[in-house]
């Protein structure tokens, strides 16, 4: 009884009031007696099959009310499949849409006609922006123009000459300068784009590559701008941009010629995919829910893959910002070709020069430029706030020795400088240091470090890491989905050191090999530790691995070096004058240590001449530095990757070789 009167206080009122009431007749049936009694007509419901008024009206309402949410439902459904299968058919109509766009607009993308295809893609784009008039109608042969446009056409040109035109307008519709669609796109043009380009084609042999970059070079390495490049006997070089290797063979600094691209217009068609370049464009918003950027000219690009390899930029001192225009133009911040070239020039028409910076980039380009004080009679000085060269990354002792190498290279070291004013005084600078220090110059050069280029962090919702900058990004150097950074704009883990910005070339080539590979589903993780090297010169140089900073406890191991431990001797070895291009994924597997004992220490004090240099973290080498030893590099990876601790460091140092001569 209790659940039958539940269920009835849950119907709705009309129905309730109905049921009680067929209630109340039945029972009044049962009790009379046994003999069914005739309810009169007027107590129960008069409509049809028994039911009352307000029943009725209730299941009208309850099927009205069924009936328009089952003809909302269906309108919905139509109504967006509609929408859906109207944006496909506008996605797949845009080629022919920016065809027909350039029949208005001729000027933006190039109108070959049938003797044009057969030149050259880049002076199809270059030399021929607008369409000679025999090639006017060709874009518009696809599509019939209208009346209108019939009748604007020169009365002169008659019906004759379409039959000869015809079956050569009809090969190719114009195709638009920059594809609406790239499957891999690549933002930025430096080493680790074009790595990561030669990755994804090495596992995806049909790819098509979009690189977009804002120099107007091809990618090429940068390296030799700061070290082969000023040791160069050619006069031309600047125009060449070739030079001899320290081996004495002579190379380009492009990593391939132009012929290696397609054209960026023929990517889209390209059967066999390939690598295209579009030059001096800049990415300035990136829709990451919708695989889509957007450059400088509004112009859209889509992409199924996308890595950003976007580098960074020169740092510059807050003291020459605040100093004005004229101060400036007379200071270089070194990073591209055009800087190298301008550099180039001022060291044969100055006659000084000021590097601040006493880094890698600042000490090569002092050495170098040393080098040519006696031939054009060029003061060259570098200063930096270190105690000595390249303070920052080497053991004490080996920077006092540095910096005297760079002071017998013809430059004159300023140590434990600070830059507190530049100002421009009779047509030259004066840089006041906060000791009170003057120093009159005709040029400065700026090498204070490099910013991670992280401008698309904002459009792109992607994370920037705020003690080491740039993208922040996992092992696999994934920011999010479909979106992976690599070379100096990457903050990535490292599985064994931590987390990590690294900017050296050799980095550059690792990470974005992996990135590219990570793009066509390897789903690796950053393990192959990169290496760097710094050259002063022919023959000083070195190379290091891991984490190398002067804070860290140090081992140094040395020996008397030989003739063949220079980086001249090295790449006449290797063949190869960018060395990381000798490095290979091997590891070394049980070296072979000398059996030639150290010498004493005493016999090692001032003599510098080769030896390996350990960086230790809790008793672990996370750092070596490879000095006038080459060709050992997998030696020391195998070691960092090991992480184990080393009761004796010169046992550690014979796995080197560096005492046999």
């Amino acid at each position: 009884m209790l659940s039958c009167r539940s269920v009835l206080k849950k119907l709705p009122p009309l129905a309730r009031a109905s049921s009680t009431l067929c209630r109340l007749n039945g029972r009044r049936a049962v009790l009379n007696h046994g003999r069914p009694v005739r309810v009169p007509a007027a107590n129960m419901s008069t409509g049809p099959s028994g039911l009352g008024r307000d029943t009725q009206l209730y299941i009208a309402l309850v099927g009205a009310a069924t009936f328009a949410g089952g003809v909302y439902a269906y309108r919905t459904v139509k109504s967006d499949q509609r929408r859906y299968q109207e944006r496909i058919d506008d996605i797949s109509s845009r080629p022919l849409k920016l065809s027909s766009q350039q029949t208005d607009e001729p000027i933006n993308f190039s109108e070959p006609t049938a003797t044009e295809a057969t030149e050259t893609a880049v002076e199809a784009t270059e030399t021929e922006p607008i369409a000679e008039p025999e090639a006017a109608p060709s874009p518009e042969e696809p599509i019939p123009p209208a009346p209108e446009a019939e009748a604007a056409a020169a009365p002169t040109e008659t019906t004759e000459p379409v039959p000869v035109q015809t079956p050569a307008v009809e090969a190719t519709p114009a195709l638009p300068e920059v594809p609406s669609h790239a499957p891999y796109l690549l933002i930025g043009g430096g080493t680790a784009s074009f790595a990561a380009a030669r990755s994804i084609r090495a596992r995806d042999p049909g790819a098509k590559v979009l690189i977009v970059t804002e120099e107007s070079e091809f990618p090429y390495m940068r390296p030799p701008l700061s070290k082969e490049l000023w040791f160069s006997d050619d006069s031309s070089v600047t125009e060449t941009l070739r030079f001899k290797q320290w081996n004495g063979k002579e190379r380009s600094i492009y990593f391939q010629p132009p012929s290696f691209y397609i054209q960026a217009e023929e990517l889209a068609s390209a059967e066999n995919g390939g690598v295209a370049v579009l030059s001096g464009r800049k990415v300035v918003h990136m829709d990451v829910r919708g695989n889509k950027v957007k450059l400088d000219d509004d112009t859209e690009i889509s992409y199924d893959k996308c890595l950003i390899a976007t580098g960074g930029v020169p740092r510059n001192l807050q003291a020459i910002e605040r100093a004005g225009e004229e101060v400036m133009k007379r200071t270089t911040l070194f990073r591209k070709i055009d800087d190298f070239k301008s550099l180039d020039k001022v060291s044969r028409e100055a006659k000084s020069i000021a590097i601040i910076g006493g880094g890698f980039l600042g000490s090569e380009l002092a050495c170098a430029l040393g080098r040519k004080s006696s031939e054009f009679g060029l003061e060259v000085m570098q200063m930096f706030p270190e105690k000595g060269n390249m303070g920052k990354v080497l053991p004490e002792y080996l920077s006092n020795w540095t910096t005297e190498k760079v002071k017998r290279e013809g430059v004159q070291v300023i140590a434990e400088a600070l830059v507190k004013s530049v100002t421009f005084k009779d047509d030259r600078l004066e840089i006041k240091l906060r000791d009170g220090r003057l120093v009159q110059t005709d040029h400065i050069v700026a090498a204070v470090g490099l910013e991670p280029n992280v401008d698309l962090a904002k459009s792109a919702g992607l994370e920037v890491d705020s003690d080491f900058g740039g993208f922040r990004v996992n092992a696999e150097l994934q920011a999010r989905s479909n979106i992976w950074v690599a070379g100096d704009a990457a903050c990535f883990y490292d599985i064994r050191l931590g987390r990590r910005r690294v900017e050296h070339h050799d980095h550059a080539v690792v990470s974005g090999r992996l990135a590219g590979e990570n793009m066509t589903g390897a789903n690796k993780p950053y393990w192959h530790q990169s290496m760097f090297w710094s050259d002063l010169g022919p023959d000083v140089g070195y190379e290091a691995i891991g984490i190398v900073d002067s804070s860290l406890p140090t081992v140094g191991v040395f020996a008397k070096a030989t003739a063949k431990d220079t980086p001249r001797a090295a790449t006449e070895d290797s063949g190869t004058g960018i060395r990381s291009e000798s490095e290979t994924e091997e590891t070394a597997v049980s070296p072979v240590a000398s059996s030639t004992p150290a010498p004493a220490l005493e016999q090692q004090r001032d003599n510098y001449g080769k030896g390996v240099i350990f960086y230790l973290r809790d008793k672990v080498v996370v750092g070596i530095i490879l000095w006038n030893v080459f060709n050992r590099m997998p030696v020391a990876r195998k070691i960092i990757k090991d992480g184990e601790e080393h009761a004796d460091l010169n046992e550690v140092a014979k796995l080197f070789n560096i005492h046999e001569d």
